[in-house]
């Protein structure tokens, strides 16, 4: 079996970005290599075009073109263009893309296309309740229309995605990402800095992150010596059109608590687990996500997570077991589960230790990747 994967991200240096998306498709890539699967990783918009090998996998990176006119339609045309030639020197049987900006609109694929939902704008505007440019529904429509069958992380995730794009007929299979369990090993789970409180993700209003002052305010409160950590890329705000949620986000919490807070800004990927394991708790307070890798990559590391509490989260934690799940606006409720946990060892090693058992049966690749691969199948036969 061949399988190919169009994707604007992947973990690797030579790459320029890498983020949910990158991973949960490395994860992925590398797991089916191992099971004897052939792999093709395209990625575009690249400053280069070169082709790597590593770790069983081919990884093409397609070098960006723009274009004077229809650069919407020629970007796509070209990149279809690029991979059919592949397709048909390599023999792919299938290739994977994601649902983001419907980037195989317009394309004709020589091999069966299954798009993945790690999240579409349509997707995202909906759980944010704003709207939508018509042209990116446009694209993003386009695209499914142009899928053989679909993948989705969570069942909260698909459902969702066959509503907004009215799909009827065509197959959506629910596949969990997975992590390589042996890459998350936490040997010393009961050593972390005190009170540090981890935040990993864009710093971005639909991850929540504006909520984070008020509810550090009610945290510092309880216990004062709490500290926030944030890591993550910053972004444009699209409610202000500030260019720097950042720079909003510090004038959000009080000035004593400021004290407290450390933006580290993007670190590189291979860093994150270091500050995983020195946190005390981790929080994902976001308002749109399929999945959220961080929060399974923490909980394989047996950190306390309190997250969100919205439709796809209730696919990753057992709440008051595995973790708590807690709606973003709920400050004083959100505070109060940091607080219990920051103030009780045991309790924070128990829901460390579950969380782990969570991942382990829930999102373990070599599980996962045995699906993934049980469907394509059915695709290609």
């Amino acid at each position: 079996m061949k399988i190919a994967f169009l994707t604007p991200e992947y973990p690797h240096e030579r790459i320029q970005y890498a983020a949910g998306i990158g991973t949960s498709i490395k994860n992925l890539a590398v797991a089916l290599a191992k099971n004897g699967v052939r792999v093709s990783v395209f990625v575009y918009g690249q400053n280069e075009a070169v082709d790597i090998e590593e770790e069983g996998v081919k990884i093409h990176l397609i070098k960006a073109r723009k274009f004077k006119i229809l650069g919407w339609y020629l970007h796509r045309k070209y990149i279809q263009n690029y991979i059919n030639t592949y397709i048909v020197s390599e023999g792919i049987d299938l290739i994977e893309a994601p649902d983001w900006t419907g980037i195989t609109a317009f394309m004709n694929l020589k091999a069966p296309l299954v798009i993945r939902f790690h999240g579409s704008d349509t997707y995202f505007c909906h759980l944010e309740e704003r709207k939508q440019k018509l042209k990116n529904f446009w694209f993003e429509k386009l695209a499914i229309n142009n899928a053989q069958a679909f993948i989705a992380p969570t069942r909260f995730a698909g459902e969702l995605s066959k509503k907004l794009f009215g799909i009827k007929k065509k197959r959506i299979e629910t596949i969990h990402h997975g992590l390589e369990l042996n890459q998350f090993q936490n040997d010393n789970a009961l050593v972390y800095e005190k009170g540090m409180i981890l935040y990993i993700g864009t710093i971005i209003r639909k991850k929540g992150v504006l909520e984070l002052p008020a509810i550090f305010t009610k945290v510092r409160r309880k216990y004062p010596i709490a500290r926030l950590v944030l890591i993550g890329s910053d972004s444009y705000d699209i409610q202000t059109k500030s260019d720097s949620t950042w720079e909003l986000l510090q004038k959000e919490f009080e000035r004593k608590d400021l004290n407290n807070v450390t933006y580290l800004g993007k670190i590189p990927y291979q860093e994150i687990q270091e500050y995983i394991k020195k946190a005390h708790v981790c929080v994902f307070p976001t308002f749109a996500e399929t999945l959220g890798m961080v929060t399974i990559e923490s909980m394989a590391l047996q950190k306390p997570v309190v997250n969100s509490n919205i439709g796809w989260a209730q696919e990753l934690i057992v709440e008051g077991e595995s973790g708590y799940l807690v709606h973003p606006k709920k400050h004083s409720e959100f505070a109060n589960k940091i607080v219990d946990l920051l103030q009780d060892e045991n309790l924070c090693v128990n829901i460390g230790s579950a969380a782990r058992m969570r991942v382990e049966t829930v999102f373990d690749i070599e599980k996962t990747v045995k699906q993934n691969i049980d469907f394509y199948k059915t695709l290609i036969d």
